[in-house]
């Protein structure tokens, strides 16, 4: 079985953080073909059999232009922060309705010491939050199964960040999983650490991190009336 990403990988990742300017990242643009988006690439094409076989409706797609892999250069027109590149690569694993809806996607981030797998909704607009705060509402019980398993929680997290300080009005106060109407983001997150980044058993990882996160993404495409 085949690595994906090497040392190589995460040392352009470092070196790009430490001098995140335009000279230097085409000075080593070829390290950045050659070992973070090319094998990127190979790995989205090759855990598209195992997405096909989750949902019919959502797609890893390994097109530089208008596929699953985030540009690495920052849109910074309207940023404080003017670095001109990210300092990580990632993937969205996305639905084949996501230009037309708010659609649910699963994730992929490559970053040193800080890389993780994960799936749900990322800053969603008001009236999407609103859409799956009521159907949590209104279905509990499923919501502690795709959110709460015990199994599930030992390896993913609720992201926890953007978090309404008070909860949402309009939902009673013994609602047991008031807690959870909080979030702005409804996403669940794994750590992947770099010894897994680049070992040969990358991608079975993901696959079966991709598989248990499915309930979720089903979820979460039910509350917004999409098919999975």
């Amino acid at each position: 079985m085949s690595t994906y990403f090497t040392a190589g990988s995460l040392k352009f990742l470092r070196g790009l953080e430490r001098h995140n300017e335009r000279e230097w990242f085409l000075a080593h643009k070829a390290d950045y073909e050659e070992s973070v988006r090319a094998p990127f690439q190979r790995l989205l094409t090759d855990l598209q059999p195992a997405i096909a076989a989750i949902s019919p409706h959502y797609r890893s797609d390994p097109k530089t232009v208008g596929g699953s892999m985030f540009r690495i250069q920052r849109d910074t027109r309207f940023a404080s922060d003017k670095a001109p590149y990210k300092p990580w690569q990632g993937a969205r694993i996305f639905h084949e309705r996501r230009k037309q809806v708010a659609a649910p996607s699963f994730y992929l981030h490559l970053q040193p010491g800080e890389s993780f797998i994960g799936a749900g909704l990322w800053h969603p607009e008001t009236h999407t939050q609103r859409k799956v705060r009521q159907f949590i509402f209104d279905n509990p019980a499923a919501w502690a199964r795709v959110a709460h398993d015990g199994r599930l929680r030992r390896r993913f997290k609720l992201a926890s960040d953007e978090m309404l300080v008070r909860p949402p009005s309009g939902f009673p106060a013994d609602f047991a999983y008031l807690d959870d109407l909080r979030h702005r983001n409804f996403a669940l997150l794994a750590a992947l650490d770099d010894d897994a980044m680049t070992s040969s058993g990358l991608r079975l990882r993901m696959e079966k991190d991709l598989a248990r996160l499915a309930p979720f993404v089903d979820y979460l495409c039910a509350a917004l009336d999409l098919e999975f």
